[in-house]
């Protein structure tokens, strides 16, 4: 199978469903003529010409308002943010309005659009660029949540949300744009809410999200030299969260490490330890279930800060090290 990058797989998944539907559009700053702040949807204004490939103003809110107006009229937009940071200004439309409009209609009302953004660090972009605010939207009944690890499922999970009929917040980290993998020509779908064992193995697992994916796979093969097995889920959809392959890995692991860039105060590894401890998993614990994510504290423009202001290879290594030995 050929490889592309991971942002190639996404501007794949874009043209793809354009072409097959009419109805879907892209709407954002800077994504026409300038092909978008990191090149998603280089080269599809002049395919698609500039009713459907929509550079707007810059506003976030306008953004967001537009795409829940467009897919209350039968269309599905596809919105981008050039900046997750910046999602912050479209908070009232997507928490107040696009999450509740089919719930208070008794569900006549359909609201299918994506809000494409790219969020976390590594790239010295410093405070305001930087950020990891995913388990904001978790916490929103009538939003859905993805953030795919690889080309393969950048492009089958954003198929799959341009066809949902509810709103879809869809993560890209930055870091990944450049990560090259195997992905089909053809069009396919990953359905939403399906967790994938990435790699498996016998002495602990580790629930990992986003860039975090390809650094606890790196982290295995070091600890494979050590002897120690490591199964890696990667929950790909965080809402709907699909916990059934993470409590039956956890059943046979023993130990559960919890691995993601966010700060660690409300981030989403909370909710995957409150649904272990709170399954038949609990009784096959060896160990207490660790979560390794983010220092509470902004990203530092200083690169060397920035490093270490998230989980690296290393540390996961350290942790999960810690975890099989026992000493914790």
């Amino acid at each position: 199978m050929r490889e592309i990058t991971y942002v190639e797989a996404i501007r794949e998944a874009l043209a793809q469903k354009m072409a097959e539907d009419p109805t879907v559009f892209l709407i954002g700053e800077d994504i026409g003529i300038y092909g978008g702040a990191f090149g998603a949807t280089a080269g599809l204004i002049e395919q698609f010409g500039e009713e459907r490939v929509i550079d707007t103003p810059i506003s976030e809110a306008g953004i967001a308002g537009a795409c829940i107006g467009a897919a209350l009229t039968g269309m599905r937009p596809v919105g981008e943010i050039q900046f997750m940071d910046f999602v912050t200004l479209s908070m009232e439309q997507l928490v107040l309005q696009a999450a509740k409009i089919r719930f208070m209609f008794g569900g006549k009302a359909k609201v299918p659009f994506v809000l494409r953004m790219p969020g976390g660090s590594g790239t010295g972009a410093a405070a305001q660029h930087s950020e990891s605010l995913e388990n904001w939207f978790v916490h929103v009944p009538g939003l859905k949540v993805v953030m795919p690890s690889t080309p393969y499922d950048a492009k089958g999970l954003l198929i799959a949300a341009i066809e949902d009929d509810n709103p879809v917040i869809f993560v890209e980290h930055k870091l990944l744009y450049k990560v090259k993998g195997p992905v089909p020509e053809e069009m396919y779908r990953i359905p939403l809410g399906q967790s994938h064992i990435v790699r498996e193995g016998k002495d602990l697992t580790i629930v990992a999200t986003s860039v975090m994916v390809q650094r606890a796979l790196q982290a295995a093969e070091q600890l494979q030299a050590e002897g120690i097995e490591v199964e890696i889920i990667d929950p790909r959809t965080l809402r709907p969260l699909d916990d059934v392959p993470i409590i039956r890995s956890v059943k046979k692991t023993g130990r559960a490490l919890v691995v993601h860039e966010a700060v660690k105060m409300g981030g989403f590894g909370g909710e995957i330890v409150a649904r272990i401890v709170e399954s038949e998993a609990f009784d096959y614990l060896e160990a207490p279930v660790r979560r390794l994510a983010g220092l509470d504290i902004p990203i530092p423009y200083n690169r060397t800060l920035e490093y270490h202001a998230v989980p690296q290879v290393e540390n996961i290594v350290e942790e999960a090290r810690k975890l099989v030995k026992g000493v914790y």
